[in-house]
């Protein structure tokens, strides 16, 4: 099984205009993802998608980049076109995978993408993403942190903003000693052979009411795996989270 690492980067944020060009230390955030990326083991390689100029041009500087529309509401959609203009000589088959790599993640572990390559080995396996414990009662209340529950085979039941699971009996303030409560880390890994599928559903009513992609798929009943990972990077949604790096995470 062959798997493309892509990483859509658009130029466009309400939060942050041109946020893959920002500097991070010597580096811009799009060019730290991708060398990040790059160190997977697993991956056949790697592409930037994008719908910006200067993106484009810089990225071309290093490493490998696509032009794609502006009209895409999420990165998958984005990938997916990404796929389409990448695989002209078919060289990645229906069997093989497609990893989504966040372009806000500048420190993101290579091992990661590996550990969704290796669900998406088994050959029943659709779409594949990551889960890590939550560590304070805050963020199982924040409705920015987007909770999950699966089941004992590890796939997805339910993502939500809200607490899940809602604990009936016992809603003070000792309910996060007595549950555990997982975050989703926004990383994806899909078969090509439904990536098409994926992006031509209709909205579905959970997604409309969240505001979450994933809950589409599930309403129309695809799988997705999930994997617990102990790291989270950090991400960067505005120009104050820049202030949040450390130093040491900078490098030489």
């Amino acid at each position: 099984m062959q798997c493309i690492g892509i990483i859509p980067a658009r130029f466009a944020s309400t939060r942050f205009p041109g946020k893959p060009l920002a500097l991070i230390g010597n580096k811009t955030m799009i060019r730290r993802v991708y060398e990040q990326a790059s160190l997977s083991s697993l991956l056949s390689e790697v592409v930037v998608a994008t719908d910006d100029d200067r993106i484009y041009k810089h990225v071309a500087e290093f490493g490998k980049v696509v032009m794609t529309g502006l009209h895409h509401q999420s990165g998958t959609e984005r990938c997916n076109e990404a796929l389409a203009l990448i695989n002209h000589d078919r060289r990645y088959t229906h069997d093989d995978c497609v990893i989504n790599i966040q372009g806000d993640e500048p420190f993101i572990n290579p091992f990661q993408i590996d550990n969704l390559i290796n669900i998406l080995a088994n050959s029943d396996r659709q779409i594949a993403t990551l889960v890590k414990k939550l560590e304070s009662p805050e963020d199982v209340e924040n409705p920015h942190v987007v909770k999950v529950v699966f089941d004992h085979a590890g796939k997805a039941l339910y993502f939500s903003r809200a607490r899940i699971p809602f604990c009936r009996e016992d809603q003070n303030s000792h309910t996060f000693d007595h549950w555990l409560y997982y975050k989703h880390i926004g990383i994806y890994g899909y078969r090509i052979s439904i990536l098409d599928k994926l992006v031509s559903l209709p909205a579905g009513k959970l997604e409309q009411a969240e505001s979450l992609e994933q809950l589409r798929w599930l309403e129309h009943g695809f799988q997705i795996h999930i994997s617990e990972t102990t790291y989270e990077g950090i991400s960067i949604d505005t120009p104050d989270d820049l202030k949040k790096i450390p130093p040491i995470a900078l490098g030489p």
